[in-house]
């Protein structure tokens, strides 16, 4: 990891701003809970989440507590989120509402990489399907990784 080197600053009492290389990926390793922030090869950081109530297999429709799993970007920003800050991943694609049209089902959507309100605290898997970090965790994401970036969720 290269920790120091990438140049965070900020206080509390705002988004830290990020000096360092552009995060061109974020892999997400569901069954090992780990979330990473690469450039290029180069891995940036890592962070452990928690997922959805339901965690295993590829979302397939709304409500199934799931995190899809397949190719996405970061389509938006949310300073202003419901769980902190957050950052939308592009849930549902064509493929995704071809698959859940195919089974009667809406596919959902709202997916975020976002961080944890007090009262999920030390809860495992309490998500709707999001990725959730904690707090000071998301405010390096955030500070990291702009919208446009492409995200790889494996199982």
């Amino acid at each position: 990891m290269v920790g120091a080197a990438l140049g965070m600053a900020g206080c509390a009492a705002e988004t830290p701003q990020y000096i360092g290389p552009d995060v061109t990926r974020i892999q997400v390793f569901k069954e090992q809970r780990t979330l990473q922030l690469l450039n290029q090869d180069l891995l940036l950081r890592a962070y452990n989440f928690e997922l959805g109530f339901a965690p295993s297999g590829h979302k397939e429709r709304e409500g199934d507590g799931r995190t899809p799993e397949g190719a996405y970007r970061i389509d938006r920003r949310n300073p202003n989120s419901s769980f902190y800050l957050s950052l939308g991943i592009s849930y549902p694609n064509a493929n995704d509402i071809a698959n859940a049209r195919a089974l009667g089902v809406p596919p959902g959507g709202d997916i975020f990489i976002h961080g944890t309100p007090t009262r999920a605290l030390g809860v495992k898997d309490w998500t709707w399907g999001c990725i959730a970090v904690q707090n000071e965790e998301m405010d390096e994401i955030y500070a990291m990784v702009q919208t446009g970036t492409q995200i790889f969720i494996y199982a």
